[in-house]
């Protein structure tokens, strides 16, 4: 559905894109990571016809994002980071606009925005001009408008950015439910999102890809998680014991409150399996052994590993230019 190739984009002397090349087939939902300019808007942008490339290409249904940009663009459904609504018109007005330059006629029009306020959950608001809504509501016309013309590609870039935890979690599953009919092209900066809703990773950082897998394929080559204590008694005693036991193993106490010690072991991907040995210490002192449990690797230690060093080339594109 999606191809790209050697893609390249320069803003002056300052490289935003450095020949990066991947492939999304029909249906896939994909996360589109990396830090604040790594690239992620300004591909987005190419892919959606905003920006030419300086270098490479990139086709979407077969059709050249540069050559055929209006027909890519009929196949796209977008929202941008800041999100595009004219906020004096009402809500199915400006649905209805978007429809028509959509190309949806009209007997189709009216049926297509039923859908769509029904997907979003908009009912409560179809009446209200936009400046009265919240950002929450906000989001979810400028998915509405992204879908409306029900195209086989979205593109959605930071789409909870400035919402709280409740509108966060409504968008997020509106997102899912997206996810079963398009192919969706997702960046963000809330790992959970990702973590709920795609089925494949990819990782930008100055320009190039870092990572592309799915979740499993980039948490494999993470080392084990450390092993979790929750402890009751003294933590001197507690870290002599277990530093006897493990005497090449770093032991950090976490927390310390009036029901014990929360303890992290630090131990080895290759490491002997040491969990039973540390109960048994524990019980044989007399000591309450409250929680034991592994840390399992995350994205986000995926994300940190492969994105907080090293320091950006000299070119690197100002975040300012390329907008992420």
């Amino acid at each position: 559905m999606i191809e790209v190739d050697h893609l390249e984009k320069s803003y002056g002397f300052a490289r935003a894109l450095r020949g990066i090349s991947f492939s999304v087939s029909k249906g896939e939902v994909i996360g589109f990571l990396g830090p604040n300019g790594a690239g992620k808007s300004t591909t987005m942008k190419i892919l959606t016809g905003y920006l030419a490339p300086s270098g490479g290409g990139a086709t979407v249904g077969n059709l050249d994002v540069v050559k055929d940009s209006l027909a890519v663009r009929a196949m796209i459904g977008y929202l941008p980071e800041s999100t595009p609504l004219y906020s004096d018109m009402r809500v199915d007005d400006y649905l209805s606009f978007c429809a028509e330059i959509r190309g949806v006629s009209g007997k189709k029009r009216k049926q297509a925005i039923a859908r769509v306020v029904q997907l979003c959950g908009l009912e409560r608001v179809t009446g209200k001009n936009i400046v009265e809504l919240s950002k929450g509501f906000k989001q979810r016309v400028g998915l509405a408008q992204a879908i409306v013309h029900e195209p086989p590609v979205l593109i959605l870039d930071e789409p909870t950015s400035g919402l709280d935890p409740n509108q966060i979690v409504e968008v997020r599953n509106l997102i899912e439910r997206l996810g079963e009919e398009h192919t969706v092209v997702l960046s963000t900066h809330y790992l959970q999102e990702v973590e709920k809703s795609c089925s494949r990773v990819i990782i930008v950082n100055h320009g190039e890809i870092v990572a592309d897998g799915t979740q499993e394929q980039l948490l494999a080559d993470q080392p084990a998680g450390g092993l979790r204590l929750h402890v009751r008694g003294p933590d001197a005693a507690v870290r002599a014991q277990l530093t006897e036991l493990l005497p090449n193993v770093r032991i950090e106490l976490v927390s310390q409150d009036d029901q014990g010690c929360n303890y992290r072991i630090f131990v080895d991907k290759q490491a002997a399996p040491i969990d039973e040995s540390v109960a048994r210490t524990i019980v044989k002192n007399g000591w309450d052994l409250l929680a034991m449990y592994r840390e399992r690797p995350s994205l986000e230690d995926v994300f940190r590993k492969l994105t907080i060093a090293p320091e950006a080339p000299e070119d690197a594109v100002p975040q300012e230019a390329s907008n992420g």
